[in-house]
């Protein structure tokens, strides 16, 4: 019969459907693999990078349901988000209807790659019932001290018109529509992630060998500790009275305590609150500060490519030796790292350097090398001995920051502190479609909670969304409501939050039995047994906010007692991007491949295989419609010449020794595919050797004709070709083996066991033929039978002597 992808995969993905067969079993006693690939935002239709993530964990997920284990293999939708929004003002829709309608479009997609995920357990993150139990949490987490609301200084994308955490910055713009973001001065809520940084740095530890190092290393600077030197820099008399004594001083940290005596000015970051009380008092001239409020709307990206800086005139006094030093403001200083003021020493930093350079600012060197002479046109940022350093002069300046920080800590000007880049994580959105923050603004009360009994707090549906300003701020009644404490009139919060905040916690949300959904969020029987997530699947590019964030989550959540674990993913794999034309596909770029086309001319079986077998999954894969078309023919061969197989309900047993040699060879060659299929799920995850191996033993099959070889073959080829195209494998296994062999194959060690092996023949050392011969054949016959394999290079030669190398060459050496 002629293979006819259509019909074949049609007919399959109808009997999955029917017959549940991708649900995870209650059965607990059972051993479990959590198989999770990082859910999509639902924009409309799948692209290729879908595929390949999808495409993966599926082949893993079906892989491990072969081998008995059981299997949850879920997939939601991560649905809230600005581009549903945006979709609405383009083409006057509703959010809701144009992200819904996509959602079904791409159920629709995923069946038809016959992707075997959980239908019991989908989900949208924009589900009411999602919502009612993550606002829940919210509440819980408020109560607990893990969020708060503050004034700050944030990012605002202009285009989007809302707030950004500084993960969402990538180069100085939104990370969703690469417009330069600007600060903007307003209330938002945080979650209090600094309280968890030194544990999400150490248990990293936790995670060495089940994530890629690139990943680690990027949190680990992500979080960015360090230890130093804390101290304040007091204003000189003149200066405080400029500033009409309002301020004493400010306090700075360093990393160099080393460096301390070569400070020669002293920078503050824009925002910094003396900066601003000089603004407000019109302390500055209108010119500066049109300068200030300029470089304080440039991203913090922008803020250090060119450094640019102005006097204030101020002057704060040395610590240690009593000496002026001037007060400037820097582009480069930034508020959400230290204290937004940092001491500069120009001879030993680079940036410092430059900047004292570019205004004329005194450079004092306090460090010299062991060997050769310090530059004058570089800054030293070597280990070398201090001089121009008072008491500790002589010290290594490695090891004399031990001894700089106990001076300041014993005399009380100082202390030694740890710092961190990472910065509590600003929550608050003012759009429309994101879960509202279920809180309350009360004349009387102040800031108060929804009683959990009202959850869901749900979005009104009647809004107009025109991209100006937050539509549930601008709904004639949804804020409008009674406090939830003393029941007076009150104002519900507009600001929805991060949609980070969904994805955050998403699989703990399918350990929920079907029987109590609606009721809970999770099960802490289900999250007990399938956490944590035993294999992750998804893109670097989530190597720093998602991740992070749901680790976050998993910690937040143990001290509220729902879970008893510290991380949510055993093993990551970070898959590389499609390419076409050697650039990622886009639709700007007029590059890419719609799935649907490629369904539609070849089969989901060959577009799975391809993506599978064009590259390791953890490496950039290059689109070639040569190489998909190779996947085809591959495919149809494997179905035509499945003809050869004899129906049969067990795996034929075969007298291996009475086999001929290719008969032997082509056994061989299927159970190394075998071994290889193992070790690619179990250790190596390239699925791309593990379908060579299958080719390599299609072709090795092909070369002989012993019909129980040909079964055997397809028995254990079509159960470990299964979880790459599952169509034409369960087509197969269904007509030939009555689906008996999608199980654990065993491995036979008969099929490697050599009978003869290959000997090199060489004549003076030249490689000139070989032979085969038994492989306990005697010295004395294998050296006759090479003298006879190579007698046309022996004719009228005197054999000098015969050396054999025991299972590897024969070498005659002959006179002349």
């Amino acid at each position: 019969m002629e293979y006819n992808s259509t019909t074949i995969e049609k007919k399959w993905q109808k009997y999955w459907a029917e017959n549940g067969s991708f649900e995870p079993s209650e059965d607990f006693s059972k051993e479990k693999k959590y198989i999770l690939s990082m859910f999509p935002f639902p924009s409309g239709r799948l692209h290729m990078g879908h595929v390949r993530n999808y495409s993966i964990s599926d082949a893993f997920a079906r892989y491990y349901r072969q081998q008995n284990f059981n299997v949850l293999h879920p997939i939601g939708f991560d649905s809230f988000g600005m581009p549903a929004e945006n979709a609405a003002i383009k083409n006057g829709s509703h959010p809701k209807g144009w992200t819904y309608d996509n959602i079904d479009y791409m159920k629709g997609e995923f069946a038809a790659l016959g992707f075997s995920f959980s239908k019991e357990r989908e989900l949208a993150t924009s589900d009411e019932l999602y919502t009612k139990f993550e606002q829940g949490f919210i509440i819980d987490m408020f109560e607990k001290g893990l969020l708060y609301r503050e004034k700050g200084l944030l990012n605002w994308c202009p285009h989007d018109q809302t707030v950004l955490a500084n993960e969402q910055v990538v180069d100085g713009c939104c990370w969703r529509c690469d417009t330069p973001i600007v600060k903007k001065d307003m209330n938002q809520y945080y979650f209090k992630i600094t309280q968890y940084a030194d544990e999400l740095l150490d248990d990293l530890k936790k995670l060495d060998g089940g994530w890629p190092k690139q990943v680690l290393t990027m949190q680990e600077n992500w979080i960015g500790k360090s230890n130093g030197l804390a101290f304040d820099l007091f204003l000189d008399t003149e200066s405080k009275e400029k500033l009409n004594n309002t301020f004493e001083s400010f306090d700075v940290f360093t990393t160099r305590p080393d460096t301390i005596y070569g400070v020669s000015y002293t920078a503050l970051a824009p925002e910094h609150a003396i900066v601003t009380y000089m603004i407000e008092n019109k302390l500055l001239s209108d010119e500066v500060i049109s300068e200030i409020k300029k470089m304080k709307n440039t991203s913090s990206i922008d803020r250090q490519k060119e450094k640019s800086g102005i006097s204030l005139g101020l002057d704060v006094i040395h610590p240690l030796n009593g000496k002026q030093i001037p007060v400037w403001i820097a582009n480069f200083v930034l508020m959400d790292y230290g204290s937004g003021a940092v001491m500069a020493v120009p001879a030993h930093d680079e940036r410092d350097f430059d900047f004292a350079q570019k205004y004329d600012l005194p450079i004092h060197a306090v460090i010299k090398p062991y060997e050769g002479e310090l530059s004058e046109t570089k800054a030293f940022t070597e280990v070398g001995e201090l001089f121009n350093s008072g008491e500790f002069d002589g010290l290594n300046s490695k090891k004399s920051q031990y001894n700089i920080i106990k001076y300041f800590e014993e005399n009380k000007i100082g202390k030694k502190t740890t710092n961190y880049k990472l910065k509590d994580w600003g929550v608050s959105r003012q759009r429309y479609w994101g879960a509202p923050i279920p809180f309350i603004h009360c004349d009387s009360c102040g800031l108060v909670m929804e009683k959990k009994e009202n959850l869901p707090i749900a979005l009104p549906e009647d809004v107009e969304i025109t991209g100006e300003g937050n539509p549930l701020d601008n709904h004639p009644t949804w804020k409008h409501c009674k406090c939830s404490k003393c029941g007076k009139d009150a104002l519900r919060e507009t600001d929805t939050m991060d949609t980070f905040v969904e994805s955050s916690w998403y699989f703990l949300r399918f350990c929920a039995s079907p029987a109590n959904w609606e009721k809970e969020a999770f099960s802490k029987e289900q999250v007990k047994y399938w956490m944590g997530v035993d294999q992750y699947i998804g893109g670097i590019e989530h190597a720093i906010l998602h991740l992070l964030y749901a680790r976050f989550f998993t910690k937040v959540f143990r001290d509220l007692g729902y879970i008893d674990f510290d991380e949510p993913f055993d093993n990551l794999l970070t898959q590389g991007m499609v390419l076409k034309d050697g650039a990622k596909m886009s639709k700007s770029k007029g590059n890419t491949v719609d799935p649907d086309a490629i369904i539609e001319k070849y089969g989901a079986d060959t577009a799975r295989l391809f993506i599978l077998f064009a590259a390791p999954p953890t490496q950039e894969l290059e689109w070639n419609d040569n190489a998909v078309e190779g996947a085809h023919k591959f495919i149809k061969r494997f179905f035509d010449r499945s003809s050869n197989i004899v129906k049969m309900d067990t795996i034929p047993t075969i007298e291996h020794s009475s086999l001929s040699k290719d008969e032997k060879f082509a056994r061989k060659k299927v159970y190394e595919a075998l071994v290889r299929a193992n070790d690619v799920y179990n250790e190596k995850y390239t699925f791309n050797t593990l379908i060579a191996g299958s080719m390599e033993a299609m072709n090795a099959l092909n070369a002989q004709s012993n019909a129980d070889v040909w079964s055997e073959g397809y028995w254990i080829l079509s159960s470990i070709m299964e979880p790459v195209i599952p169509h034409v494998c369960w087509d197969i296994s269904s007509e030939y083996f009555s689906l008996n062999n999608l199980n654990p194959q065993t491995v036979l060690d008969e099929v490697f066991v050599e009978d003869s092996v290959t000997l090199g023949v060489s004549i003076n050392g030249k490689r000139r033929t070989e032979i085969e011969v038994a492989i306990d054949e005697s010295k004395e016959n294998i050296i006759e039978i090479a003298k006879a394999a190579a007698s046309k290079w022996l004719e009228a030669k005197e054999i000098l002597k015969v050396i054999v190398v025991p299972k590897k060459l024969v070498n005659i050496v002959i006179k002349g």
